[in-house]
């Protein structure tokens, strides 16, 4: 009988399968653990990376902050001519808004000749002055009294806050000004928290419930008026990552949120807010943070803005170009009043506050350009001088506070005059495509108040006024004449020379003979009337008797540090020199001998006011002041017969101004430079290619400076002779002493003890033996 199979039993079966199932879980776990602790150590290792992040810019110097650099600021006194028209486009500069009321700083009322003015507080660094309110009245396009709206006193000066008219950038063109939290109106921290962040003080970074009621909100307005980020992501985002839209982005928010929670506090990351987040555009130039933005739109400090402004600078934070309160007046509004909504909502104001203040426009300052870099040339000169004293890094990145000497209204005046004096110096066909720079100081101060490095003022490239170094020509020749007056003995104002054709060897075996630019011979005149119409060969005579060394030490000592060539061209101005060291030269001329180094900047303040840095004036004696009054007398006979006479066409004859102009070989180079009492300036006028312009100094450079001080200057020219200087009546025939009242008598200048002995008939003495020509030097 066959032998039936046993068939098998369930319960062998199953523990086929469990046995299977165990062997593929355990080799299933076996293989995710690795997984597991490899993508643990991944994460952990990637959150650290994070959080070093987070704690090494949090924790390092958060903000790269820009130099600010100001002008000089305006000082009113009664008195100053100085309209009314002309104090509202100081104004406007200023960024001041109208405001009947007055209620904030940096607000103006002009009726008539009266202006109400609430002023800003500003550091000065050596004083800090406090806003305050006061009444100007202008009376015959002057400054008539200042009066203090708090007591009603008479106000002797009043210094208005500076112009802004640059900032020194790090690469990232970011600008903010740096609040701390308890500078911040708490208005400001209610909209935030209304609008942005209602569980700020609860939540730890990420807000689920927040994101909720966001959504929520949302979906019963039809559209987007609340966002679901924290305060806390809002600051990350800025901060730390890009504008990237992507979930690997989002992913980083919520875990740096989450670090930055985890490692600060509260009030400091609120505080990194107020000045991180992005508020607007400035040109090319970023606005960040509210003590920024705040004067950007108001034009005036972040604690005197009220309710409305408050509100109108929360409702940018959800997009500042959308709600841009210039560009979208509408749109901003609606924004700012869904703000005081929702602060009214979170009873932070009650219904009446918020009534009044969706009841106040928007009233924004309308210049919006603030920190553009407006006079690269000057701009430039600054920095340079900066950089002798701090490094690159200081000044893009520490907030440094620049006051400088630059007078905006004459730098106006200066580019307005450049650009029309070249345009009709361009309608001769020999004069085309010119080129000019200049500068002006106070003649008292050596204070440079304006510089044009070119003739568009917006040009950043080549800055002529500091790197042209170009012949001077004639413009030495005050300075030939004036070592030659240090020697009384030998040469005075009347010292008869001879402009006659002369032969000077040369290299080579080859000889040099100057000639005057009108290819003549005068023959002897006085010393006087050679330097009035610049002749050339009594000027090389009397150089050449003096020494080549004496002129170049007296160079130096009038401030030129720049090497000469000692040569006898030296004596025509064939030594090139750029229009700062041609100022500087004239500066000790308009100082009576004495040197006062050339000054772009008064002081440097820390971001906090704090005086760091002061540029003193200061003065040293570079050359005989006896000798220095006698030349520039004769450069005041220049301006007045001589070669710059086309000036007085300009300015009045009392004026009694002092110059000198220069002009070099094939007319390649044109140059004025002269003062009044109150200004000087040295113009060049010329070619990049240097080919001829067709220009003498008198025709180009001349024209430009005439301009200039038509504009700007109002005090004469006043020689004080100093003590051992005696004035003396000379009979201009003979040159002998003679009577006031006879004629042809004049008044001249005389070192003590140098000057003439005999007298001419009509004189107090007739002893006249023999010729002034007597005297004649050999030379």
């Amino acid at each position: 009988m066959a032998r039936r199979p046993r068939p098998r039993t369930r319960s062998s079966s199953s523990s086929v399968r469990r046995r299977k199932t165990k062997s593929n879980s355990s080799w299933l776990i076996k293989a995710l653990i690795p997984l597991l602790l490899l993508a643990g150590f991944l994460l952990s290792s990637y959150v650290g990376y994070l959080d070093y992040t987070v704690r090494e810019q949090f924790e390092g110097k958060r903000w790269s902050i820009p130099a600010r650099v100001y002008a000089s600021p305006v000082e009113l006194y009664a008195g100053l001519e100085y309209s009314s028209k002309s104090f509202e486009d100081l104004l406007l500069q200023l960024h001041y808004r109208q405001d009947n009321q007055l209620a904030g700083e940096g607000s103006y009322l002009i009726k008539g000749g009266q202006a109400s003015v609430r002023t800003r507080a500003f550091n000065f660094g050596d004083k800090l002055q406090e806003s305050r309110k006061i009444n100007i009245r202008f009376v015959g396009g002057a400054v008539a009294s200042i009066t203090d709206v708090g007591n009603g006193a008479e106000l002797a000066i009043v210094r208005m806050d500076p112009i802004q008219i640059g900032s020194f950038y790090p690469t990232r063109k970011e600008d903010r000004i740096l609040i701390k939290l308890d500078e911040a109106p708490q208005t400001l921290l209610q909209g935030l928290f209304s609008t942005e962040d209602r569980d700020f003080y609860h939540h730890f970074g990420v807000s689920p419930k927040g994101i909720l009621r966001a959504m929520w909100a949302n979906v019963k307005a039809g559209g987007m008026v609340q966002g679901g980020s924290t305060i806390t992501q809002q600051l990350v985002k800025n901060f730390f990552l890009t504008s990237e839209r992507s979930l690997t982005r989002k992913v980083n928010e919520a875990l740096m949120s989450l670090i930055l929670e985890y490692r600060y506090s509260k009030d400091e990351i609120l505080e990194a807010y107020l000045n991180e987040i992005f508020l607007g555009q400035d040109g090319g130039n970023a606005v960040h943070g509210f003590g920024l933005a705040s004067e950007f739109y108001f034009g005036q400090s972040l604690k005197t803005l009220n309710l409305s402004q408050v509100s109108t600078l929360v409702a940018l934070v959800r997009g500042p170009s959308y709600y841009d309160p210039r560009r979208n007046q509408e749109r901003a509004m609606e924004r700012r009043n869904l703000v005081l909504d929702s602060m009214l909502e979170q009873g932070y104001i009650d219904a009446q506050q918020a009534s009044e203040a969706k009841k106040q426009p928007l009233a924004v300052a309308s210049v919006t350009h603030r920190s553009a870099n407006r006079y690269p040339g000057f701009i430039d000169l600054v920095k340079r001088q900066l950089k002798q004293e701090y490094k690159e890094e200081d000044l893009t990145s520490e907030g440094l506070r620049i006051v400088t000497t630059l007078d905006t209204r004459v730098q106006e005046a200066l580019e307005q005059s450049i650009a029309a004096k070249l345009k009709q110096l361009e309608k001769s066909p020999k004069s085309n495509d010119l080129q000019s720079a200049a500068i002006v100081t106070r003649r008292d101060s050596g204070e440079i108040v304006a510089l044009a490095g070119a003739r568009e003022a917006s040009d950043i490239g080549f800055n002529r006024a500091l790197d042209a170094v170009r012949p001077i020509g004639s413009l030495i020749k005050p300075v030939v004449y004036l070592t030659a007056l240090e020697y009384p003995d030998r040469y005075t104002i009347t010292t008869p020379v001879s402009d006659s054709r002369l032969e000077i060897p040369a290299e080579r075996g080859k000889t040099w003979s100057p000639d005057n630019y009108d290819n003549r011979e005068h023959g002897v005149v006085p010393l006087h009337t050679a330097l009035t119409n610049s002749y050339n060969m009594a000027t090389v005579r009397i150089g050449m008797d003096v020494g080549l060394s004496r002129i170049a030490n007296n160079l130096k000592n009038m401030g030129v540090s720049r090497p000469v060539d000692l040569y006898p061209s030296l004596l025509l101005g064939a030594s090139p020199l750029s229009p700062l060291e041609v100022t500087q030269i004239y500066q000790t001329l308009a100082g009576d001998g004495f040197a006062t180094p050339l000054r772009s900047i008064r002081a440097v303040n820390a971001a906090d006011g704090k005086a760091l840095q002061s540029y003193p004036f200061t003065v040293r004696q570079a050359v005989d002041p006896a000798a220095t009054f006698i030349t520039n007398t004769i450069l005041q006979e220049v301006m007045r017969v001589g070669t710059g006479r086309s000036a007085y066409n300009y300015l009045p004859g009392e004026m009694n101004l002092v110059g000198k102009t220069g002009t070099t070989n094939e007319l390649r180079d044109s140059w004025f430079a002269g003062f009044s009492g109150d200004y000087l300036s040295v113009v060049w006028v010329g070619r990049d290619d240097n080919k001829p312009t067709g220009l003498t100094g008198g025709s180009g450079a001349l024209q430009i400076w005439s301009e200039l001080m038509r504009q700007i200057s109002h005090q004469p020219v006043t020689l004080v002779p100093p003590d051992n200087v005696e004035m003396k009546w000379i009979d201009a025939a003979t040159g002998w002493l003679t009577g006031e009242g006879c004629g042809g008598a004049r008044l001249f200048p005389f070192a003590d003890g140098s000057g003439p002995s005999e007298y001419s008939e009509c004189g107090s003495a007739t002893d006249a033996a023999g010729s002034w020509l007597n005297h004649l030097n050999p030379f």
